[in-house]
């Protein structure tokens, strides 16, 4: 299948590159960001293009792009995993592949503050703009904005995602916002995912903008997740929990999104690395989890 995959891929690319915004325009679009559960159930796939192809201590673990999308494809051929998250690249590589009919497409606006670099917290927008995406037809762009108080380029990244808030709600797509309060420890970027963080990061992200009709939210579990209710409470924009690095114990994660998940500002989960790569290698078993919950 991959040998397969790769050859249609490439052999589009090559002789009619014009077909990918043929395929964007004719995909059978969702009538809602809602899929059959009542709820957003999302697969995040861009973490290459920042840099990032860790998973589950494997430091390559995404880095081979037919391994990628097979697993995508595995998890999109759930009706209930009815979107996904991703660069522009891989998702007009789902789109050769016909694998996003139907699905809510979100494309992933700022990748330019690679990880582990020097210039990592100047998140330029270097991927998905709103105007791109509306043209796709696809349904909302996500930005990663992270706030370091001791860095003076978050000040810019805080620029852009409003500006970007502003342009996905004037072509009425969702603007799905990643915030996180972040400090360099030993000259690495780590997200601050204490309570009191991470409440200050929803009241930061919901006010970017010149309206929030069209903002979601895409939250970590904090340290203490019997917290969830109170850092929920901070904002009224509806919300999706991210998975984030694999987990070592699964099931207590899954047992705190399944907790999560019941509380009234949360659609639905935004799960990438957690699903795709888990560290039994059984990515059928993770994705019923997944959906049972939902």
């Amino acid at each position: 299948m991959h040998a397969d995959m790769l050859r249609r891929i490439v052999r589009g690319r090559v002789e009619t590159p014009g077909g990918i915004a043929e395929a964007a325009a004719a995909r059978l679009r969702p009538t809602s960001w809602l899929g059959p559960t009542g709820r957003l159930m999302v697969i995040a796939a861009d973490h290459p293009a920042r840099g990032s192809t860790a998973a589950g201590g494997e430091p390559l673990a995404m880095a081979d792009r037919a391994d990628l999308l097979d697993r995508l494809c595995q998890a999109l051929a759930r009706p209930e995993v009815n979107g996904v998250l991703g660069s522009p690249d891989v998702l007009e590589d789902l789109l050769v592949l016909g694998a996003l009919e139907g699905k809510v497409v979100i494309g992933s606006m700022n990748r330019g503050g690679l990880a582990g670099s020097a210039f990592e917290m100047d998140d330029r927008f270097t991927g998905c703009s709103a105007a791109s995406l509306a043209a796709a037809g696809f349904q909302g762009g996500k930005m990663l904005t992270r706030i370091d108080p001791d860095d003076v380029l978050t000040a810019r990244t805080l620029q852009a995602s409003a500006r970007a808030v502003t342009e996905l709600a004037g072509h009425q797509l969702m603007a799905m916002v990643e915030p996180f309060i972040c400090h360099r420890v030993d000259g690495r970027v780590r997200n601050d995912l204490s309570t009191e963080a991470v409440i200050r990061s929803i009241g930061v992200a919901a006010g970017l903008g010149t309206t929030s009709a069209y903002t979601w939210l895409k939250l970590p579990l904090v340290d203490d997740v019997d917290d969830m209710a109170r850092v929920l409470s901070a904002s009224t924009l509806p919300a999706v929990i991210l998975g984030g690095e694999v987990p070592e114990d699964a099931d207590s994660t899954y047992a705190a999104w399944e907790r999560v998940l019941r509380l009234p500002t949360v659609q639905g989960l935004a799960v990438g690395r957690s699903l795709l790569f888990p560290r039994d290698g059984d990515v059928e078993k993770a994705l019923d989890i997944a959906v049972g919950m939902l």
